[in-house]
């Protein structure tokens, strides 16, 4: 018996199959087999099972990261583990994801799943922030501009609380959306002995020693301890982290060349303004990133250390030019 199947019944079965799937994996298949359907017959391509999939997802978010870092320069990309720092996955609330912790908490570590949520779009190649300014393959790089914005992160697991996971040192700003937990098995997931491609060049490069030192004129020195010691603010590891490896202008780093010889790296909020002579850096003066209009619309959302930078702008304002 020859079976023929108008279109009109293809879009119908087409839009069961995705009802069904929706429920559960798998389902969908299970709604078309009850249909004779032979593979001789001539089916619409929009109901032919090879491309019988979504073309969108969705995805709902089971908790989100709480952590006292709001800007993405905070958010370290290869997180110290010898560095004290809790952090804390608050899933949402209700007895099923309290049942589905059972038994994790004999794991160290676990993987997390989540979104890049302050991205907006995607780029086929990347600048990253290791190594020369040379653009990569977005797939063979972490950044975050991907067609999905997925990340993964494995996170040091400390205690779990009802719904609230203590986490060691992560590379998530405050409010990013996780979608999923899995373990960290050290025999599954492990392979030290694996090629990274360019990686392994760009740490052969990192393992010399650093090719630039650093020196503070008074103001800097000044503004650096202010910072510190009135408003807890410090990120002079991490931009000498940067600039004594490679003071080179390049994007993803956020230095910038200047008028005449200076340059300016921004950490966080703040710039810092130096100059290079051979192998010798010198950091004149800090600024703040955010211009004062800014500072001082009650309309934008709130702005990162903005008490601290319209008092940097009151105490030295011929720093801020």
């Amino acid at each position: 018996m020859d079976i023929r199947l108008l279109d009109c019944a293809g879009v119908d079965l087409r839009n069961g199959w995705f009802f069904y799937e929706r429920q559960s994996a798998g389902l969908g298949d299970r709604f078309l087999d009850a249909f004779p359907l032979p593979v001789f017959t001539p089916i619409p391509s929009v109901l032919h099972r090879s491309v019988m999939s979504s073309e969108e997802l969705t995805l709902s978010p089971i908790g989100h990261i709480r952590c006292g870092k709001t800007l993405k320069f905070n958010a370290r990309h290869q997180p110290n583990e010898q560095l004290p720092e809790t952090n804390v996955l608050e899933l949402i609330p209700g007895d099923k994801y309290v049942k589905a912790l059972k038994d994790l908490d004999g794991f160290d570590r676990i993987w997390l799943l989540w979104w890049f949520h302050r991205n907006q779009d995607w780029r086929p190649e990347v600048l990253p922030p290791r190594g020369p300014a040379q653009r990569r393959g977005v797939f063979a790089t972490r950044s975050p501009h991907r067609p999905n914005a997925l990340g993964i992160t494995p996170v040091q697991l400390l205690g779990i609380k009802k719904n609230l996971l203590l986490l060691g040192p992560c590379d998530l700003v405050d409010g990013t959306p996780v979608f999923d937990i899995k373990p960290y098995i050290p025999a599954y997931d492990s392979f030290p002995d694996s090629q990274a491609g360019w990686i392994d060049e760009v740490d052969a490069a990192l393992s010399a020693p650093p090719a630039f030192t650093v020196t503070y004129t008074p103001a800097a020195e000044e503004h650096l301890r202010w910072l510190r010691e009135t408003w807890s603010i410090d990120f002079t590891e991490r931009m000498l982290e940067i600039l004594t490896r490679d003071p080179t202008p390049h994007r993803t780093r956020r230095i910038r060349s200047r008028h005449g010889d200076l340059f300016d790296i921004g950490c966080g909020a703040w710039f810092a303004v130096f100059k290079v002579e051979g192998a010798a850096i010198t950091v004149l003066h800090l600024k703040p990133s955010f211009p004062l209009k800014f500072l001082t619309d009650p309309t934008r959302p709130e702005v990162p250390d903005k008490d601290a930078q319209l008092a940097f702008r009151a105490k030295w304002p011929e720093f801020v030019a």
